[in-house]
């Protein structure tokens, strides 16, 4: 029996989580506010419209993507150990049985195949199931993160009277260029840290 090795995906966490400001921009395409991106610089001017956000300065300095990013990387480095000592138990029976198998009767290897071979589907269904839960929380998060942000921006924008909030991402915008002083991400983020730590308390 060939010794087969089993791998759980680790979760592009952070990754993930800023893609989903970026997509974020089309599943709000309806409403009168939507999520935005953009780079650090000074905040946008009281009156004006259109505003923008940077997608990447943002979560990196909003405190919850951060305590996310954690608890996310926790579970998944948890499961990946999980996982990885369940796979070194199962090859160390087989290894043990490929040492022996020659001086065992035929019933008795077939007998070790079969319950081996059930073991192996079993890690497999294992490690499928271990992926999927993970996948399953983590779009949860995602949505809480993007609600957090959407709601925040529509009661931001209502009070500064703009118009619409656009997102911004280095590589992933369809922005080619904006006044800086359209940038009201600092701003954003400093809101956002105190809602988050007021929600904490």
């Amino acid at each position: 029996m060939n010794r087969t090795s089993f791998k759980l995906s680790t979760l592009a966490t952070a990754v993930a989580l800023v893609s989903v400001m970026a997509s974020c921009q089309n599943k709000d395409e309806k409403a009168t506010t939507t999520t935005a991106a953009k780079t650090d610089a000074p905040a946008g001017k009281s009156g004006e419209p259109i505003v923008y956000v940077n997608s990447d300065s943002l979560l990196t300095k909003y405190e919850y993507f951060k305590d996310l990013k954690v608890k996310l990387d926790g579970k998944s480095k948890s499961a990946q150990d999980d996982l990885a000592a369940k796979q070194q138990a199962f090859q160390r029976e087989v290894a043990q049985y490929q040492q022996t198998q020659n001086t065992l009767p035929a019933d008795q290897r077939a007998t070790t195949e079969q319950r081996l071979s059930r073991k192996q589907q079993e890690l497999q269904a294992y490690q499928q199931n271990a992926g999927a839960a993970l996948q399953n929380e983590q779009a949860t998060e995602q949505e809480k993160l993007y609600n957090k942000i959407a709601d925040y921006l529509k009661v931001y924008a209502k009070d500064k009277g703009y118009k619409m909030v656009l997102t911004y991402q280095k590589g992933n915008s369809a922005i080619l260029f904006a006044d800086p002083s359209l940038d009201v991400t600092s701003e954003v983020i400093v809101g956002l840290n105190e809602g988050y730590k007021a929600d904490k308390k």
